[in-house]
């Protein structure tokens, strides 16, 4: 390999490595962009097998950025993952709230992990459309309670949880709670994931919301 391919050369390159190797694939393309662009990242192709979404994830993930919609993530990792100057050029913000001093305050004194106060103040914003998590069980599982008791009803999930204490679980709450109520999201089963993944997915939706059409 040639120390001097330019930026763009190398992501070209692994692209038809990644094309490549996964061979034939079930995959509609612009699903596909989305599940190339999680393995570019994490270097892993048990995605191509372990990627659930819905069939109306990636048009719903698009028209809520075209529409301006807020993007919340559960870490500040997967917000610094996320292409900022696509974002705004798509009239959306993103957030994450999980230091914030009044959440951590309220989750304190209620006995709780930031990261289900700082879901609750996402939702509690109705602006807000686009829920990110890649890191914590306990965020994807309080969104999911929203879902079912509250009603909220979120314009696509991505739902990347990684480890060993109910990041699973939580995914496979998702895939059933979004069936049940008709919720777009995008996850992938087991214990894979991370902040990482779900801030390569957000941006293969926004390289897909600016292609003409």
């Amino acid at each position: 390999m040639s120390v001097h391919l330019r930026p763009e050369e190398i992501e070209a390159e692994s692209f038809r490595i990644i094309d490549e190797e996964a061979g034939a694939h079930p995959w509609p393309a612009p699903e596909w962009q989305v599940i190339r662009r999680v393995i570019h990242t994490s270097a892993d192709f048990d995605y191509c097998r372990t990627v659930v979404m819905s069939d109306d994830a990636v048009a719903a993930g698009v028209a809520a950025l075209k529409g301006g919609q807020g993007l919340v993530t559960d870490t500040n990792m997967a917000l610094a993952g996320i292409n900022k100057g696509n974002l705004v050029r798509h009239g959306s913000t993103a957030a994450c709230f999980i230091a914030d001093p009044l959440v951590a305050a309220t989750a304190s004194a209620a006995g709780v992990t930031r990261s289900i106060v700082a879901m609750r103040r996402a939702t509690a914003d109705p602006g807000n459309g686009i829920f990110v998590i890649g890191n914590a069980p306990t965020a994807l599982f309080e969104l999911l309670r929203q879902v079912r008791e509250e009603g909220v009803r979120p314009s696509l999930v991505i739902g990347f949880p990684v480890g060993f204490v109910g990041a699973a679980e939580s995914k496979e709450e998702l895939i059933m709670v979004a069936r049940e109520h008709g919720i777009p999201f995008i996850t992938a089963r087991g214990r894979k994931g991370g902040s990482n993944v779900a801030a390569a997915a957000v941006n293969a939706l926004l390289i897909l919301a600016g292609e003409p059409g």
